[in-house]
């Protein structure tokens, strides 16, 4: 029989657990913010330069994410270009840390809230829009006022499936930061690090923690749809 409470309260099991949790915190507050910005963004600009940056966006969903993190690592590890001016300039190291595990996080569910705030925006704004502009109303208090209100659903149903995508991420987060074992192992990687060691055990409670708090976004955001 499972013992899920004794495994679960195992300090080999609460470090990632805790991890994932605080990456969670962190990456949520920029998903929000980025993904609102760029959904918006994208769904009212025209031009080859949006178009260059909804192909960036939605790169993610369809590039491998294994591939996705190794891009990544050449371009934020110590000999990579933005990597030598942020760890010298900055002293900020996102390879094999928490910082690159919270960027993978971010990376992998980024497209799954600027999608459906791009169609938002794009099916439910324009004429609002138009008519704050007319009343008067400034860019940033019409974007304030009257496309974030119009659009606070999908925001919601975004962010809870970009969630859901980034505690699942295994790929951007092997390559950033390293699985290393009470540092970077999320409870994604933790479950194959248990597999590959044969603790069966502990992969299945960490499945059934990973799978209620899935189940959870999930059923928010159908709630959210319904609604």
């Amino acid at each position: 029989m499972l013992d899920v409470i004794g495994v679960l309260s195992d300090q080999a099991v609460a470090g990632p657990m805790l991890l994932s949790l605080q990456t969670a915190a962190v990456a949520a507050p920029c998903l929000a913010t980025v993904g609102v910005c760029l959904g918006y963004l994208l769904g009212r600009g025209r031009g080859p330069w949006i178009s260059a940056l909804d192909f960036l966006v939605t790169l993610p969903l369809v590039f491998p994410p294994i591939a996705t993190g190794f891009l990544l690592l050449m371009l934020l590890g110590r000999r990579g270009l933005l990597g030598a001016m942020l760890s010298e300039r900055l002293g900020v190291e996102f390879v094999f840390s928490f910082w690159g595990v919270a960027l993978a996080s971010f990376v992998a569910g980024l497209p799954l809230i600027v999608k459906p705030v791009q169609a938002a925006v794009q099916r439910e704004t324009g004429r609002l829009i138009e008519a704050a502009y007319v009343l008067g109303k400034s860019r940033f208090t019409t974007f304030l006022r009257v496309v974030l209100p119009s659009i606070r659903r999908s925001v919601c149903v975004g962010l809870f499936l970009a969630l859901a995508r980034s505690l699942g991420e295994v790929g951007v987060t092997l390559m950033l930061g390293g699985n290393i074992v009470g540092k970077t192992n999320t409870v994604s990687l933790e479950i194959y690090n248990a597999v590959f060691t044969g603790e069966y055990d502990r992969a299945f409670a960490l499945v059934i923690v990973l799978g209620i708090v899935s189940l959870m976004l999930v059923a928010s955001t159908r709630r959210l749809a319904v609604s």
